[in-house]
């Protein structure tokens, strides 16, 4: 189901994709620097989840300012949360890249607005923790602060957020989280010898199992 969803003197485009039955949970879904809602990772992980009983909206916000885009996710979220259409218990916030320091960010925002319980975790696809080659900055600061469950599914060879980098903030970290290694994958998730529907098929079937821990989602 296609919507526009106001934001400021424009619209973000976005795409709900809705289960069958009528769902309780949802996920909102961005990309990174680059491409739209319609990068094949999150057109997949979104279809994955419908079919699963999990209400998806992926929306499009190009701009490569965290700020703007932090501002862009949260408008989506209050969108999301007084929706009369779908009556939500609670969301994941979920993205890709850039995507994910701006759920990052929102969450962190949200957290010291208000204490309510509307989002209930974060999933940050190839979060990009530092630039290439500059492991000396790193873009930790929102993940030290959140409290809500957290999971990363990064390849093992992501030019953007090295292993022990991301392992040594986990281990900072408040919230209880889960990394996922995709194994030899960069930051595009990328390997060499599989393919990419093999590698989504591993990224989406972690989410919805992390999913599930988290919420109590009916087993099919």
């Amino acid at each position: 189901v296609k919507v526009t969803i106001p934001f400021g003197n424009k619209y973000l485009d976005a795409i709900f994709s809705v289960p069958e039955k009528k769902p309780t949970c949802g996920v909102i879904l961005t990309h990174g620097a680059g491409g739209d809602m319609n990068f094949p990772h999150l057109v997949s992980l979104a279809a994955y989840l419908a079919s699963r009983g999990v209400l998806c909206l992926r929306f499009t916000c190009k701009g490569l300012n965290i700020a703007y885009r932090t501002k862009a996710f949260k408008t989506v979220v209050e969108y999301l949360k007084l929706s009369d259409d779908y009556k939500l218990s609670g969301v994941f916030l979920a993205g890709r890249s850039m995507g994910s320091r701006a759920a990052a960010s929102v969450i962190r925002q949200l957290s010291l607005e208000d204490d309510d319980d509307f989002i209930q975790g974060l999933v940050c696809l190839s979060y990009p923790l530092h630039r290439p080659k500059l492991q000396s900055k790193l873009r930790d600061e929102d993940l030290l602060f959140i409290r809500c469950p957290v999971l990363f599914v990064s390849g093992s060879a992501d030019e953007m957020c090295e292993k022990q980098l991301l392992e040594g903030v986990a281990s900072k970290m408040k919230a209880p989280k889960k990394i996922h290694w995709i194994d030899k994958a960069n930051h595009g998730m990328a390997v060499k010898g599989r393919t990419t529907d093999d590698v989504m098929e591993e990224i989406n079937a972690q989410v919805f199992s992390w999913l599930r821990e988290n919420i109590e989602l009916e087993r099919k």
